[in-house]
């Protein structure tokens, strides 16, 4: 098996072999597989923390991570998406968000009616962790496995919280048309995250399309 490149070592393909997107395969698995991958998964989360990854919440140690990844496992709906060539090179993962709206639970402020109108109807659902393996087609693969993630479960909004110093995630999620919606305060946790939202479909996209003038504007970087 092809070595796992790690910080600073971006795998780079040598004459005549295949790059990493060419090999590239998505597969979704279920939560006792996911479960069955924890070890693999908490490695990939290690690997990814040393790039600019696609991270959802702020960097934790390895058992942290496990132990969010397992509470996530348990949540109704889970669903995750895998790519992976001759071994794991990333995953995506979350669950949809419940129509009673608990999970924006200390947004700042009034939440968007139209995202609240969304969320009631059962159509949100939300990413919790993109994790990619460093490598110089990251981005492309964790894109592909967003798409994925959100269009198996049909939803019909993508709903992420992001750390405001994640620069790099930020980015890349406002390059892949993710709106900034607002401020969340999770119980416990020391930091506001950015709430992002991602509308699938012509009535979701017509519906957040006030938000989408100034969404980018609120917060500098």
């Amino acid at each position: 098996m092809t070595a796992q490149p790690r910080q600073g070592q971006p795998h780079k393909p040598q004459a005549g072999e295949p790059s990493t997107m060419d090999a590239v395969r998505l597969r979704r698995v279920n939560r006792w597989l996911a479960q069955g991958l924890s070890g693999e998964l908490a490695d990939l989360y290690v690997d990814s923390r040393e790039t600019p990854a696609l991270e959802a919440y702020r960097s934790r140690s390895r058992q942290d991570f496990l132990n969010r990844l397992t509470g996530d496992i348990r949540r109704p709906g889970f669903a995750m998406v895998i790519a992976e060539t001759d071994h794991l090179v990333g995953c995506a993962f979350g669950f949809p968000v419940g129509s009673d709206g608990l999970w924006w639970l200390g947004f700042d402020g009034a939440l968007p009616q139209s995202i609240e109108q969304l969320t009631a109807s059962g159509g949100v659902f939300a990413i919790t962790s993109i994790l990619v393996q460093p490598h110089e087609q990251d981005q492309d693969v964790a894109r592909r496995l967003q798409e994925r993630l959100l269009s198996d479960h049909q939803a019909s909004l993508g709903a992420t919280l992001v750390d405001p110093d994640d620069h790099p995630t930020l980015a890349s999620l406002r390059s892949w048309g993710w709106l900034n919606v607002g401020e969340v305060r999770r119980p416990a946790e020391p930091t506001m995250f950015r709430a992002l939202v991602f509308p699938l479909g012509e009535r979701a996209t017509a519906r957040l399309e006030g938000l989408a003038h100034d969404a980018w504007t609120r917060w500098p970087g």
